[in-house]
């Protein structure tokens, strides 16, 4: 089996430590990091460094996991930029906007589906995100979401069952949850890892989403949920008492609401393209890591309020707008969305880099992580390389 030497690491953030403010433990400068068979065969000081088949030079460059996105609608179809274009001349975001991607999207053939979330995996690739989620949740009707789980199952590492986006027009409330806790469940668990659901006003309460949640746990799926996006609507709460493995968006908390989640292993997953987008007010991420509470970082990209496929635009908007440090950030898109989806240690762990690990890593065009922050908006990733294979490369590309 090929070996691949990557040197010339001005610093290696491994995020392999005991959590984002252990600089010894996530960061190595002058380093240097073996691949061989799609996995970390050795790391450290590049004066140390073993002999290889193959060696990269990366010109004192800084390296860092992959990217994990564990957050994101990529199968869709349809175009929402005019709705984009109402709210940013002031119109506010309600939750009734999926609307219109429902139609197109259940007009859309499972070709056209896996075409166009292919096209934005590959977008993801290119800028550093090695590991991503895909939800399904813009048909709703049993067919429709069959084909786009199976559509997600195809381009993503984890498929979401998101039934519970939204009630279509038309359809009675009561039947529609018996669709999504009967024949759509059904049709959907043989591609999907969790279940969730949107609990927000114009969504699902408390009640609705907790029926809909227990019954995915019945059929073996994982807990998320879309919660407190839009107002306290209690879905912190009940993915803390759920023991869910994430509870998305989190704009709106009370004290108490942090207070549950650092006293849970449920993760905070905090969205800021999203929140830019729609102009709620950024989640209290500073409080939350205050607090001791796990956090992680997703685009959500979707077509209507996030259409984003750039962690590094979150990581930016986090450092800059939410107050948290470079290294929390960088943790949270990475080591911290590792334990959001449940691949943080085994064989199949993402997020960081250590031996025996996945080599999922990207190269950017900077000495150090600090410049995603500080050259926002800069395409910084020039290589990525995913299972240990170079799959991506920019303008400035290594050697």
């Amino acid at each position: 089996m090929t070996t691949e030497l990557i040197t010339g690491i001005a610093e290696l953030t491994t995020n392999a430590g005991s959590g984002p403010g252990d600089t010894d433990g996530n960061r190595i400068t002058d380093a240097a990091l073996v691949i061989e068979d799609g996995r970390i065969a050795w790391l450290g000081s590049a004066s140390d460094a073993p002999d290889a088949d193959v060696r990269t030079d990366v010109g004192g460059r800084a390296v860092l996991p992959g990217w994990v996105d564990t957050h994101t609608h990529l199968v869709f179809a349809g175009d929402r930029s005019a709705e984009f274009e109402t709210r940013m001349a002031g119109g506010r975001y309600a939750a009734g906007g999926i609307a219109t991607t429902v139609a197109a999207t259940r007009a859309a053939s499972e070709e056209q589906l896996v075409a166009g979330a292919k096209r934005l995996r590959a977008e993801a690739l290119a800028q550093g995100t090695t590991f991503l989620e895909a939800k399904t949740g813009y048909a709703l009707d049993v067919e429709g979401e069959a084909r786009s789980a199976r559509a997600a199952a195809e381009v993503a590492d984890v498929v979401t069952f998101l039934g519970a986006h939204l009630v279509p027009a038309g359809v009675d409330r009561r039947d529609y949850l018996d669709l999504v806790t009967g024949p759509m469940l059904d049709a959907v668990v043989p591609f999907a890892s969790y279940i969730d659901a949107f609990c927000e006003v114009g969504a699902f309460d408390v009640e609705e989403s907790r029926e809909v949640l227990l019954a995915g746990r019945a059929a073996g799926l994982g807990v998320r949920v879309h919660g407190n996006q839009l107002g306290e609507s209690g879905g912190v709460r009940l993915a803390v008492e759920l023991g869910a493995a994430s509870v998305d968006h989190c704009n709106h908390l009370s004290d108490a609401d942090v207070d549950l989640l650092a006293g849970s292993s449920t993760v905070a997953t905090l969205l800021p393209a999203c929140d830019l987008s729609t102009r709620e007010p950024f989640p209290p991420a500073r409080a939350l890591v205050d607090a001791g509470a796990a956090i992680a970082l997703a685009t959500n990209c979707n077509p209507g309020t996030s259409y984003t496929t750039s962690l590094a635009y979150c990581v930016a908007t986090a450092v800059l707008q939410m107050r948290l440090t470079i290294a929390e950030a960088v943790w949270a898109a990475t080591r911290g969305a590792a334990v959001a989806v449940g691949r943080e240690h085994g064989v199949d762990a993402v997020g960081s880099l250590r031996v025996g690990g996945r080599a999922d890593l990207q190269v950017l065009d900077a000495p150090s992580v600090s410049h995603l922050a500080y050259r926002p908006g800069v395409p910084l990733t020039v290589g990525v390389w995913q299972r240990g294979e170079r799959v991506a490369s920019g303008a400035s590309a290594v050697r």
